[in-house]
Formats: structure tokens, sequence, C-alpha cells
């Protein structure tokens, strides 16, 4: 027998906070102590009657202690088999690398979540979590997001699913009971979503002034590497790639790339973008794009000199394939990035 009791009319929604050692603790426990909040703090400050929303719960496979990827010990409130139907179903980000496998061990954590949500759970993932909603087979033909990342290698393993990996977050499916977010502090904007729409968005507005949190209306490309070093034993590429790294400022790179590697030219297509996921004239735009994101952080350079210095002779249609590849103009962008300097 679930050790939960039987939810009544206005009772909390019942939220289930997935765990396991992969698991990263912060977003888990932030989002814990989020949830618990709403309908409560601003009621204490304010002297109102505090009225609970949410019963959020931190479950794990077999609700027995474990150690996080950084060694801290985590005693869940229980085993998922506890909350058989859930409210809502939260899966935090993952302690594991973008290429690593995903453990045997959430093979069966994967068929719980898929359980819940045909019981009518909604189900949201946090950050890397993506990668293992993915693994539901919930996602297939839908859109979604992660850690941009992690967005390239969900792609790859699951070409069912259109990755946005410009998106903060994602509602998707039927009733929108799917939803996927984008880098780690997306956990706020996903709070701000549930709060808004599960309970009002006035208690979402309140609990944002009382957390102090805000969304990332521009999405995730701001904060992205365009380009994540995507892995590969093509030695053609490989070569092809180191020469790209000094000389992208050369008024023909891609052109310069095929001679250098004695293949014709659609061969050399065909192989850099199996091997890299970008076509060659692709990785020199984010290779000139990321150096000039860099100049943008680091120095006062004005936009047509950066522009001119990564290999544009036509500042505007950098400023256009900017805008964009990085989703916000170059001069936001450094004011987002040198105001964090100056802070």
């Amino acid at each position: 027998m679930s050790q939960f009791p039987t939810r009544a009319a206005f009772s909390p929604l019942q939220t289930a906070v997935v765990v396991s050692p992969e698991t990263g603790s912060a977003g888990a426990f932030i989002f814990m102590d989020v949830l618990a909040a709403v309908g409560r703090i601003w009621q204490h400050l304010h002297d109102e009657t505090p009225t609970p929303h949410f019963a959020p719960r931190l479950l794990s496979l077999d609700g027995k202690p474990y150690r996080d990827p950084h060694g801290l010990q985590i005693v869940p409130h229980g085993a998922l088999a506890d909350m058989p139907d859930p409210d809502i179903v939260v899966i935090p980000e993952l302690g594991i690398l973008p290429d690593d496998p995903i453990p045997e061990s959430m093979g069966p954590i994967a068929e719980w979540i898929r359980d819940a949500h045909d019981r009518g759970a909604m189900v949201a993932s946090i950050c890397s979590g993506t990668l293992l909603l993915s693994e539901t087979g919930l996602l297939d033909g839908h859109e979604a997001t992660s850690h941009w990342g992690f967005c390239d290698t969900i792609a790859r393993r699951h070409p069912e699913i259109r990755i946005r990996k410009d998106r903060m977050l994602v509602p998707a499916g039927e009733g929108h009971r799917l939803i996927t977010t984008g880098g780690f502090s997306s956990w706020n904007d996903l709070l701000l979503y549930l709060i808004g729409r599960l309970v009002s968005p006035e208690e979402a507005r309140r609990i944002a002034k009382v957390f102090l949190l805000d969304w990332h209306v521009e999405g995730q490309l701001p904060f992205a590497a365009l380009n994540a070093g995507r892995k590969h034993d093509d030695q053609i590429v490989s070569d092809a790639q180191l020469w790209a790294a000094d000389q992208y400022r050369e008024p023909n790179p891609v052109a310069c790339m095929v001679a250098q590697s004695g293949l014709t030219e659609r061969s050399f297509h065909r192989r850099f973008k199996k091997a890299t996921g970008q076509s060659p004239l692709e990785y020199v735009q984010t290779l000139r794009i990321e150096e000039a994101k860099q100049a943008l952080e680091t120095t006062d350079t004005s936009f047509d000199e950066i522009a001119e210095d990564v290999g544009y002779s036509e500042p505007s249609a950098f400023r256009h394939l900017f805008r964009r590849l990085v989703g916000v103009t170059p001069s936001a962008y450094r004011r987002r990035y040198q105001r964090n300097m100056a802070a």
C-alpha cells in the first residue's frame, strides 16, 4: 500500500521528483523547495492563510539512501512504487556526460515514468534529464529540448524527436503533459510555468518575487557554445578542423579545406557532415561566431571591426548571421556578458 494518502478534493498535487545515483542533487532540491513554498511563503509574509498546492517527494527506484555524483548521501522519501499515481513527475538533471550511455539501472525508472504518464501524470524534465525522458519513448514524434550540450546526442539517439536547441521550455504531447527544458537554470522557467498553469498566474508572479526568479525570455542560444566538439575518427576531417581552427579568417576557407583533403568537393562535404554533424560552411560559421562572442565579452572593439577580424567584409551579413545563430543582437550579447563581468 502506498505510504502517501489518497488525494482528496483540493489537496496538494502529488509530485514525484525522480532521483538516482546519477541525479544532480542541486536541481532536485531547489525544485522541491520552491514547489513546497507555493501557496505558503507569500501568505506567511503577508499574514494570510497558507494553502499548499504541491506535495513534492524525492523518490528513487528502491527508496534506499544513495551517493550522488559528488559523494553526498541522499535519503529519498521513498520508492517509486510508493507513489503509483502521481499528478506530476519531475526528472532533474543527470550528472553524466553527453555521450555516456544511459545506465541499464535506469530502464525500470523509464518504465515507471512511462506508466505514470499513461495513467495521466504530467512529466517534465530539467536540463540533461531529457536524456532519461527520451528513453521512455514518450517524446517520439514531438518537439523537445535539453541543455544545449546534450541536444545533438539526443537527436542522434532518437531521430524521431524534433530537438529545439534554441528553446528554454517546450510543452508537447496530448494536453501538453510532456515538458522539457534547457540548461540547468531552466528549472526556474519550469517552476513558473507549472505554477502559472496549475495554480494561477498570480501565484507564479508571487513566487517569482519571493525567490527573485525571472524567465529566460531569449531562450538558451545566448548561452550556448555552437561547436560542441562532436567526437569522430575521420582523420581527413580532423585535419581539416585543425586547419580551420587557425585559418577560418581566409576569404574562402571551405575551398581550401576541400583542396587540402584531396577529395572531391561532394565527397568532402559528405564526410565532413557525417563526422561533425555540420556542413563545412556551418562549421566555419560557428568558429567565427565563437570568436566574435569572445571579443564581445572581453573587449570594447566595435562589431564592424570584429566582423572584419573573423573574416567578414560585410558586417551587416555577419550581424544577421549572429542574430540567427545566437538568438540576440551583438549589442545585446555584449551588454549581457559585460554586465555580468562588471558585477
